[in-house]
């Protein structure tokens, strides 16, 4: 049977109240032309047993990251999540709460942010975090417009290092708002000097660390440039895990970090849902998008924590509102803190320390390869190579026998057939030695 729950004497009395006879009567708006007349190309309904067959088939078609050798990455990484993260987030108390308007019954939700928040200004090395965005693009595409309302100018520069779809998503963001993006061509080669393209008009530079071909760089010099000119640095962190290692942007001079904490306490999930990481200066902290959590005290004296800094423009009078985002993405900013809790200081240094140790011995076999060139100078966990020929053509092979061999650059870059040879690998704490043993053997192979 179909579970539908509206008897036909239901229906009769809906389309009554509404004013019409009938169901199609509803969509005489709608152009003839628009309007299918044959059922949708879907499977017809079925039983529980027949419906959960029939999915479980179309998924193993998929090669899934515990199931192969895997290293894919490009914003989106392979790390154990402990089993303690779910757990927790399952608790009632944490799965069902959402928006906390009302701090009084909220309290709990309310601290998991604000040690949140915690975490995150203190990783980025920066003086104050919201309690989260929707994700590391969108983040991206607020700093650029937090930049332009703070310096009060219009021109965005996007370094050739970013990656493009954080890139597209600024851009489709700020489509309505007359606002200049200046996009500089894609920095495989790590030679860009994003400081000459400053000028009076500028609002901000956009760089990534690790940029999107895995190269590490220090933007300090780069933020004192900016400074000079009036404008403000963003920096885009994409894998989380690298600021165990990394000199923190806070420390490079960074007026905005936008980030993705995906990393940490979530899965990859197709590309989403994740987590969004925000965090500026103080003194930009009216113009920060998203929610803040205070910490205060009750009329008895006794700590507490409340939403503050948040005009009700932010979440009803919209045309005055700072952002368009007025939530967060809160069951997934609660696996990340469960997770960095986890660790602790000492544990996150650790993971960053086995994620370069992993990805510098993957490098290293995979550069004795015949033919295969290691383009960085510098990289965390992730790294590009030039291959003797096109890129694409090798990872699909490799697919075929149970590799996933990483991203070919074209990918991201599909208007650049100069970076058709390019392939970004990814390793983390989840490679073993028999995954690079593999991958080395078959792209040996397949390269001869």
């Amino acid at each position: 049977m179909r579970y539908l729950p509206l008897t036909d004497e239901d229906r009769t009395s809906m389309l009554a109240t509404v004013g019409v006879e009938s169901v199609d009567a509803l969509y005489r708006g709608v152009p003839k032309a628009a309007l299918l007349d044959r059922p949708v190309d879907l499977p017809p309904h079925g039983g529980e047993i027949e419906v959960e067959r029939r999915i479980c088939a179309l998924a193993a078609q998929n090669i899934g990251a515990s199931t192969a050798p895997f290293f894919l990455g490009a914003g989106n990484y392979f790390h154990h999540i402990p089993a303690t993260v779910d757990h927790l987030i399952q608790r009632s108390e944490y799965l069902t709460s959402y928006t906390p308007y009302q701090p009084e019954i909220s309290q709990g939700t309310l601290q998991a942010l604000f040690e949140f928040q915690t975490q995150v200004a203190l990783i980025t090395g920066m003086e104050i975090a919201n309690a989260s965005m929707y994700d590391g693009a969108t983040a991206c595409a607020e700093a650029a417009m937090m930049a332009c309302r703070v310096t009060r100018r219009h021109r965005v520069v996007l370094s050739g290092g970013l990656h493009p779809h954080y890139r597209d998503v600024t851009a489709t963001n700020v489509k309505f708002m007359s606002l200049d993006i200046s996009a500089l061509a894609p920095d495989a080669n790590g030679t860009e000097d994003a400081a000459v393209t400053i000028d009076d008009h500028t609002a901000c530079v956009v760089v990534q660390n690790p940029d999107v071909f895995g190269r590490v760089r220090d933007y300090s010099n780069l933020g004192a440039a900016c400074r000079a000119k009036g404008a403000l640095l963003v920096v885009v962190v994409t894998e989380i895990v690298s600021l165990g290692a990394l000199m923190p942007p806070g420390d490079m001079g960074a007026d905005i970090v936008a980030a993705e904490g995906q990393s940490l306490g979530n899965p990859m999930s197709f590309g989403g849902p994740h987590v969004g990481l925000f965090a500026v200066r103080e003194k930009f902290l009216r113009q920060m998008p998203g929610r803040l959590c205070g910490e205060t005290v009750d009329t008895d004296g006794k700590r507490g924590w409340v939403l503050t800094l948040s005009t009700r423009e932010q979440h009803i009078r919209r045309e005055k509102a700072t952002s368009n985002i007025c939530t967060n993405s809160g069951l997934c900013a609660l696996a990340f803190t469960i997770h960095l809790t986890l660790l602790g200081e000492a544990g996150f240094t650790r993971l960053a320390a086995i994620n370069h140790a992993r990805a510098s011995t993957l490098a290293k076999k995979l550069g004795a390869v015949p033919g295969v060139v290691l383009l960085n100078e510098t990289f965390f966990n992730e790294f590009t190579l030039r291959l003797p020929r096109p890129a694409s053509p090798i990872v699909d092979t490799l697919a075929a026998r149970g590799i996933l061999a990483g991203v070919p650059v074209v990918r991201l870059f599909p208007d650049q057939r100069d970076l058709a040879n390019l392939l970004l690998v990814s390793a983390t704490e989840m490679t073993t030695d028999d995954d690079m043993d593999r991958l080395v053997a078959a792209l040996g192979e397949v390269l001869k």
